[in-house]
């Protein structure tokens, strides 16, 4: 991957508004964009900034933070990816690529001032690609990573969905998914239907559907699937969109700030895969989830929250 460090963060500017939002007018090779951050707290040796999932989620899932960073005293930043939430949305496919979104984290840590002295960044899963290939640029502006629910390995990810997670499925039920990806027809609401039966409520968010959370609930809704589809791909048992081919397991190595690798028991990722990752950085540690799936911050919140915790406060 080709180091792009500056090439477009020279015309990066924000505007302060009220409640701690922070716009910030970033530069694309397409023009200039807004996207939206929001600040909670202060506090001059810990600045985290959470980098959502998706690709095209929003920051709308990582509001269980709020139950538990400001009284750790942490100061953190919601912030809403190009294309996704409050951000502006352009109609730009030429832009929804890694490097061009390593650069836009680049600009908005630029514009929100923060630097070695307090940098963290916490990334969920894509948001977990985004975090290891930012830190593999720009790791001289980071004090530390947290990598979340996230493998570094698109092929070893799908190969888990194929050997771990899809044979204990209910096999009728997963032909008939298969079924609607191979037509196309991922649109259909019997698709979703199935998906949140037999996959999503086992691996993704281990609570009944109808106890999901508000903020979950909102931020999947919210999706730019104009993003999600041509990166992710259509399928929800893998991908295979633009990112198929990512694989940085041999450069973890070159992390050499210290980075939380956060696992889960019954995540869509290997745990055994995440617990080795940590193994490979340069100065990396592991913290397991034993109740939890993907999202481990609801259903084992608890548990995620002091991993989070005592990560940065160890490292601050």
């Amino acid at each position: 991957m080709a180091n792009t460090e500056g090439y477009y963060s020279h015309g990066t500017h924000s505007d302060v508004l009220s409640g701690g939002v922070n716009v910030i007018t970033i530069t694309t090779p397409r023009g200039e964009y807004r996207v939206w951050t929001k600040r909670t707290g202060h506090n001059p040796d810990v600045a985290l900034l959470l980098l959502h999932g998706g690709p095209g989620a929003t920051h709308e899932y990582f509001t269980a933070a709020d139950s538990y960073l400001p009284a750790a005293g942490i100061q953190y930043h919601y912030y809403d990816q190009l294309g996704s939430g409050h951000s502006d949305a352009p109609d730009e496919p030429s832009l929804w690529n890694i490097d061009r979104f390593v650069d836009e984290v680049e600009q908005v840590r630029v514009a929100l001032g923060l630097g070695p002295d307090n940098f963290f960044i916490l990334g969920h899963s894509w948001g977990g690609v985004l975090a290891i290939e930012y830190a593999l640029r720009y790791q001289h502006h980071l004090k530390g990573v947290i990598i979340s629910n996230m493998m570094s390995n698109i092929a070893a990810y799908n190969q888990y969905a194929r050997d771990v997670l899809m044979p204990p499925m209910d096999q009728v039920a997963l032909a008939e998914i298969m079924d609607f990806e191979a037509r196309g027809a991922t649109e259909d609401p019997r698709y979703e239907e199935l998906l949140m039966q037999h996959h999503y409520v086992h691996h993704v968010l281990r609570l009944p559907v109808d106890q999901w959370p508000e903020p979950v609930v909102r931020s999947f809704a919210n999706i730019n699937k104009s993003i999600y589809v041509p990166m992710q791909g259509p399928s929800e048992l893998g991908a295979s969109g633009a990112l198929l081919d990512w694989d940085r397991t041999d450069d973890l190595a070159a992390i050499t700030v210290p980075t939380l690798v956060i696992g889960a028991s019954h995540d869509t990722m290997d745990p055994a895969y995440l617990r080795r990752m940590a193994t490979l950085l340069g100065a990396g540690e592991y913290w397991h989830c034993p109740n939890g799936s993907h999202m481990a911050m609801y259903d084992d919140q608890a548990t995620y929250f002091e991993g989070v915790i005592s990560f940065l406060r160890r490292h601050a």
